[in-house]
């Protein structure tokens, strides 16, 4: 059971790299990401980092 998991994972992974070379998917990924990181920043800085090192 365990082997089968691991192989439709790397079957996954491998369709997914292969997916995200595609140019058109590039663009789509980098305003994904753009988008994301957007949204995340304008929190003031709370939330960001590790916290209080103790």
């Amino acid at each position: 059971m365990g082997m089968m998991r691991k192989l439709i994972a790397s079957g996954v992974a491998a369709k997914v790299f292969q997916e995200a070379k595609k140019p058109q998917n590039q663009a789509k990924i980098k305003k994904f990401i753009s988008d994301f990181q957007n949204k995340n920043s304008g929190g003031g800085g709370a939330g960001k980092g590790r916290g209080a090192v103790r």
